[in-house]
């Protein structure tokens, strides 16, 4: 299958590529510096530009039949007006480019697969979150509801899936890369109470979900992305203590995490139960359903 990726170079985007070529698709990706990819350009076709400029790049997307849109600049940053305003523009101007470039008329079926979070449902305290389940109130919220409004211009050229995903656990990069030290050193504990649920999905499963949405033509709207149990920060805390043979005992304090955070603390003490529901019900298979394992997978 021809694949055209956007937001390829990042901790997510290059591990979804390594996926694809194993398993023998062709890849374009769209990069404002091939030396992102390192090793990668080597095996693939980099056009270069930037998803949040239009420009001769979108060209390319017609002689695709799948769309992966990943961009988006880093939410874990102080909420500066600036940066929430980088927040929102990285995600719904890269998609309006990308949704602009798909030719209203294919002679193939074309799927756009794009980004978006668990953020969609806002703090949801116990309460399980599926995919018919209502939008948030708050930023990140407001954040993803537009972004999927963007994507959703897409319908009646192509099938557009929505990827909320969770936490993604991987090697050298995401949020596991922010935690390690402070955990190595024995200083790492919870979050406040600690009872905030913990959204994740390993990126092993998370490149291979991609890739089932791909082939699955019958799966469209929003699916998310995260592992079929969810933990509570606290046991997370415990867990990632026990793989690493260090004290969890210590805890950081709520005015600790509003003070060096600001809004975004909201985001570490809050937490949603996020459940893969149309994956599980469409058949899909998570290699790491459950924390422990993919926590030793990843560090061991």
């Amino acid at each position: 299958m021809q694949i055209f990726i956007a937001g390829g170079t990042g901790f997510i985007g290059k591990a979804l590529i390594r996926k694809l070529l194993q398993e023998n698709h062709s890849v374009t990706a769209l990069a404002r510096n091939s030396d992102k990819l390192g090793d990668l350009s080597q095996h693939i076709r980099t056009v270069v530009g930037s998803p949040l400029i239009a420009g001769s790049w979108q060209q390319e997307v017609a002689s695709h039949e799948t769309i992966i849109n990943l961009t988006g600049s880093n939410i874990f940053t102080r909420w500066t007006p600036a940066a929430k305003k980088m927040i929102l523009h990285s995600r719904v101007a890269s998609t309006q480019n990308i949704v602009q470039a798909i030719p209203a008329q294919s002679d193939s079926p074309i799927t756009l697969i794009n980004a978006s979070a668990s953020g969609y449902y806002g703090f949801c305290r116990d309460e399980g979150k599926y995919e018919t389940d209502l939008p948030g109130s708050d930023f990140l919220a407001s954040v993803c509801q537009a972004w999927e409004n963007e994507a959703n211009q897409a319908q009646g050229k192509a099938r557009v899936v929505l990827m909320r995903t969770g936490i993604v656990l991987g090697k050298n990069g995401g949020a596991l890369a922010t935690m390690l030290p402070a955990f190595r050193l024995g200083v790492g504990g919870k979050l406040g109470h600690g009872r905030q649920w913990f959204p994740w999905i390993h990126l092993n499963d998370l490149s291979s979900a991609i890739i089932f949405l791909m082939d699955h033509k019958e799966i469209h709207g929003p699916v998310n992305l995260s592992a079929p149990q969810p933990v509570r920060n606290e046991d997370f805390t415990r867990y990632l203590g026990k793989t690493l043979h260090r004290p969890t005992f210590m805890s950081v304090p709520k005015f600790a995490i509003r003070l060096a955070l600001g809004e975004l603390s909201s985001v570490a003490l809050e937490g949603c139960k996020m459940m893969p529901g149309v994956l599980l019900e469409n058949g899909f298979t998570f290699r790491f359903p459950e924390v422990l394992p993919a926590i030793e997978d990843i560090i061991g």
